[in-house]
């Protein structure tokens, strides 16, 4: 124990960057306490990754099961396929509570005092945590930040839980509306598109800007538009906002335009998903007593240590990690995040190489990428006197896509023309949450598509797809 603190590292949130915090801080000898005033595990566990991915799995295999032209290809056919729409938010569920008592019973296996309450900044390297019980105040040598972020509901949106609500409540699949509005085409808003629409339900998928999918890479965006959006009971509006939307039966919406702000038309729809982002769950945390003032985003400003900054300057020993610092919101970033945290912490000296970390959205087929865009890898090129180069590949031409058949997709690698560099990879097809890491771990070791070319790839798998994309490049 550091000093005559009662710890040498204090937690505050428990999420997927708390959690992965604590662990590699026990390993590495320190005294560690962590402090939840929810739920264990946070957003990811209760209400984003973990029920969303077990939704996802359990609708894509009625999509799946229902495609009888897919199946009938391959020499099967089935009768009716039915479902329980219980059952299968029972499934998530049940899951949630799994990871949560593995998450927590991990804590305490390896000594981490677990906390429950409110936890704030009480001044440097003290914490107050108000329980139903009354305050406390404890101290550490060093404190990380890891509050996380919370839906983002734009002005005019009213959220009544039931018709008009957000991912918190839509993982929990308590009804299936048969038309549900779902406003932002985003990864969260693409996920809730492929589960509503392979369990029956009729979209409308409505985009403020003039393009749907506008985070990702335009090709990519593009081809999985005709795949993910086109061929299903999908109808689509861009260029559109919500100004108002009021719960009820119906759900009433009205729409504007973007750009000019002049009324659409307005919608009456069963439900309403509002899949608008998410803000950082940055207040109360006492970070006035340490004069730290939050950016213009409500985001806690932090160097590349994850050290907070105060007018620039590092405040000595607080840290914050996770979707609060606005770097990178997902899950697995901010345990990345953590683990640096916990490595400068003890003076290692060590940064997040955030270019080589991958994202998903697991739709049927996934899509995933991970480095540079072609529009910021452009950028930087111009910045930096250097050309790039793409290159595509496509699973039509893949040997496993075809066996199963299931060849929609394709991988493109964004690289420099000198030295070959790989700056970002876009893969969209089965499988492409899992494919990406290869494509990362390429990005973090800095390697070029000439060595890259030259690796080779069990045959047939589906990995071959970036084994083609590589072999393009050198031959262009």
């Amino acid at each position: 124990m550091s000093h005559g603190f009662d710890y040498d590292l204090i937690i505050i949130g428990a999420g997927v960057g708390g959690h992965g915090a604590a662990i590699h801080a026990v390993s590495c000898g320190l005294k560690t306490a962590i402090i939840e005033a929810a739920d264990m595990g946070g957003t990811c566990v209760n209400r984003g990754c973990i029920p969303s991915k077990a939704l996802l799995a359990a609708s894509g295999k009625v999509r799946e099961l229902r495609n009888a032209h897919h199946l009938k290809s391959l020499g099967i056919q089935l009768g009716s396929v039915q479902f329980d729409r219980q059952a299968i938010a029972d499934h998530a569920n049940n899951l949630v509570a799994k990871i949560q008592g593995d998450l927590t019973n991990s804590l305490k296996r390896l000594g981490v005092d677990i906390i429950r309450g409110w936890g704030k900044i009480a001044g440097s390297q003290k914490v107050t945590v108000t329980t139903d019980s009354g305050e406390k105040t404890i101290t550490a040598q060093d404190i990380i930040l890891s509050p996380g972020s919370v839906p983002f509901v734009p002005p005019g949106i009213e959220v009544d839980g039931k018709t008009v609500f957000t991912s918190d409540q839509g993982v929990k699949l308590e009804t299936l509306p048969d038309w549900i509005a779902i406003i932002g085409s985003g990864y969260i808003g693409l996920e809730f598109a492929d589960v509503y629409s392979a369990l029956g339900s009729e979209i409308t998928l409505i985009e403020a800007v003039d393009q749907l999918m506008p985070g990702f890479d335009r090709d990519i965006a593009k081809l999985a538009e005709r795949v993910l959006i086109t061929p299903r009971d999908i109808e689509t509006k861009v260029g559109v906002y919500a100004k108002k939307i009021i719960p009820g039966s119906p759900v009433v919406i009205e729409l504007a335009n973007f750009q000019t702000k002049e009324d659409v038309e307005v919608l009456e729809v069963d439900a309403c998903l509002v899949a608008t982002g998410r803000i950082p769950a940055t207040q109360n945390l006492g970070l006035e007593s340490v004069s730290v003032e939050l950016d213009n985003r409500k985001f806690i400003p932090v160097n590349d240590h994850m050290a907070v900054l105060s007018a620039g300057e590092v405040v000595p020993h607080l840290w914050a990690i996770g979707d609060a610092t606005g770097k990178m919101m997902l899950a697995h970033a901010a345990s990345a995040q953590g683990i640096i945290a916990v490595e400068n912490i003890l003076g290692r000296h060590k940064t997040v190489d955030y270019r080589s970390i991958p994202a998903a959205a697991f739709t049927h087929p996934e899509v995933s990428y991970v480095g540079l865009s072609e529009t910021a890898a452009k950028e930087l090129a111009l910045a930096n006197g250097f050309e790039i180069a793409t290159s595509k590949s496509y699973f039509k031409g893949n040997s496993k896509a075809l066996a199963e058949n299931d060849a929609d997709g394709m991988a493109k690698v964004i690289y420099r023309k000198d030295t070959g560099e790989v700056l970002g990879v876009h893969i969209f097809g089965p499988h492409a949450s899992d494919l990406i890491h290869e494509a990362a771990a390429a990005v973090a070791n800095r390697q070029s598509v000439q060595s890259l070319a030259y690796l080779v790839h069990a045959h047939p798998t589906l990995s071959e797809v970036l084994d083609e994309a590589y072999k393009r490049a050198i031959a262009s």
